[in-house]
């Protein structure tokens, strides 16, 4: 990455790093090099699987700048087997745990220049493609894949840093197919994309909330959450929505904090009467903890809290950028040191 490309400055997700690191997947099989190389264009013949029936998934994780000026991961493995669990779910061959690790690893350790300071972060992209050319095979998974990591030095998600966000609640169309809703693919996003873009054009809404039939799940790339001083409230885990491991990493936090916390259905009408008083915030990788300030239903608008970014939330999101930057100690062990 040049100097003169700032991830505070470009939209998240559009710069990469100068090297990254793949392997030749034949079923099972994959063989890496264990050489970083020059990031540079794939050659895919016209009929790749991929291109056609959609046998593709990826992951998303981070790797922070340190305190002492190191580099760190977060929750590396936690990410490798939800990428294992995604590729398993679109019938690919699934590369050993260990492989994918050293694979991201090498990639970070390649590109550790890249690591912007707190809070930015290296946005690290395995991917998976279907590359077997068969226009013959919708009812039949790709026999070779190629697996890949790409870095992206990234600032925050959302424009603007830390403020208050606006989300729709979209209760008719669902957040995406149920075969999907646990896998990080294409299959699974592109459902959300025409409601997410009507809402910021009709409501300049920043993100959808999907309640369909009432039922709270997630946004179109957040976990969803409830917290006062006293509780936090997050939809139970089925296989709908993705399991998110920054989710994960606020359910342990805020009960090691003190808070009583609940998962559990969420029903609009919850949502609205929590905001009298109660604060809002979406969580995932890219977003952090990210509060929200308004909630809009059927074109009305409810303040969260005093529409502000809330004590509760802020508390939450400190204490997990303390470890994930190296500024707080690391009880669970969720920091891989790189280098």
């Amino acid at each position: 990455m040049t100097s003169e490309r700032d991830p505070f400055s470009a939209p998240f997700g559009t710069l990469f790093s100068d090297s990254f690191t793949t392997a030749v997947g034949d079923g099972d099989s994959y063989t890496y090099s264990g050489a970083v190389e020059p990031l540079a264009d794939f050659s895919l013949h016209p009929a790749t699987h991929a291109l056609h029936y959609g046998s593709t998934c990826f992951e998303g994780l981070k790797a922070h700048r340190q305190a002492d000026g190191s580099v760190a991961i977060f929750r590396l493995d936690d990410h490798v087997a939800r990428f294992q669990q995604s590729i398993g779910k679109l019938y690919l061959g699934v590369p050993e745990a260990a492989l994918i690790r050293q694979m991201i690893v090498d990639a970070v350790a390649a590109n550790t220049d890249d690591v912007p300071v707190n809070p930015g972060a290296l946005y690290i992209r395995p991917t998976v493609i279907g590359t077997e050319p068969n226009i013959g095979a919708a009812a039949t998974p790709s026999k070779t894949t190629l697996l890949y990591i790409l870095n992206s030095p990234v600032g925050d998600y959302f424009a603007g840093g830390i403020r208050p966000l606006t989300i729709l609640v979209e209760t008719s169309t669902p957040r995406t197919t149920p075969q999907f809703g646990m896998v990080k693919s294409g299959a699974n996003y592109v459902m959300a994309l025409g409601v997410t873009l009507d809402a910021k054009r009709d409501h300049v809404a920043d993100q959808v909330l999907f309640a369909t039939e009432g039922d709270i799940t997630e946004t179109g790339a957040s976990n969803f959450f409830l917290v006062d001083d006293n509780r936090l409230i997050t939809r139970n885990l089925d296989e709908s929505f993705l399991h998110g491991v920054t989710r994960a990493s606020i359910l342990t936090l805020a009960a090691d904090l003190g808070y009583q916390v609940e998962e559990r259905s969420l029903t609009v009408d919850e949502l609205l009467a929590w905001g009298d008083g109660g604060e809002v915030f979406l969580s995932g990788t890219a977003a952090v903890v990210a509060p929200v300030g308004t909630v809009i239903v059927d074109g009305d608008r409810t303040t969260m809290g005093d529409g502000q970014p809330g004590p509760n939330t802020l508390k939450l999101r400190d204490a997990l950028t303390s470890i994930q930057d190296g500024t707080a100690p690391d009880p669970y062990g969720w920091r891989t040191p790189v280098g």
